[in-house]
């Protein structure tokens, strides 16, 4: 048997996310609620420099209310993935890139949330500004690490974002570094 939906309803919504609640037949046949998050498409950047650094931003998250080590990442905002992932990197950073490949999607939170996550590596990185946004999202800086660096970080606790780790795991994979 699957999950049978018979009724949602909107419990809560704003611009970047809906949360509903649906009644349901479980697989075992039970009947149930489920709340769902649903989150619109999400970009994540790897931007790696000619010295295979990593650009990182430091950032207090509200959520957790501590700071995290995470690769430049947003919504898309209703944009191509693409364009969204470009915008996000030069108002996180000040950079632009030159040459960008997708690297793949994930579900994130998959058990609450219908969230999908797409990644990208960014490549040949210049200067194109100020960073705009770095502010208002509360960045606190970037900083560049080798990717290896980078790796080791997560596998001692030093980056935690499930989002940053599987991005950098995605560019790892593609570039041949993993340790």
């Amino acid at each position: 048997m699957t999950w049978t939906t018979h009724s949602t309803r909107d419990v809560y919504t704003n611009p970047w996310i809906r949360v509903r609640e649906d009644a349901v037949t479980r697989p075992d046949g039970s009947p149930g609620i489920y709340g769902v998050v649903d989150v619109a498409p999400a970009v994540f950047v790897v931007a790696v420099d000619d010295e295979d650094s990593v650009v990182l931003v430091e950032l207090e998250r509200y959520t957790t209310g501590v700071l995290s080590l995470e690769v430049p990442a947003g919504g898309s905002d209703g944009e191509e993935l693409l364009v969204a992932a470009q915008r996000e990197l030069l108002e996180e950073t000040g950079l632009l890139a030159g040459s960008w490949s997708p690297l793949g999607a994930v579900w994130a939170l998959n058990g609450v949330a219908r969230a999908r996550e797409h990644v990208f590596l960014a490549r040949e990185l210049t200067l194109g500004g100020p960073a705009v946004g770095a502010a208002e999202e509360g960045i606190r800086g970037t900083r560049r690490v080798p990717l290896a660096e980078a790796l080791r970080l997560v596998r001692e606790g030093g980056i935690t974002d499930a989002s940053t780790v599987t991005a950098l795991t995605f560019a790892a994979l593609e570039l041949g570094r993993f340790p």
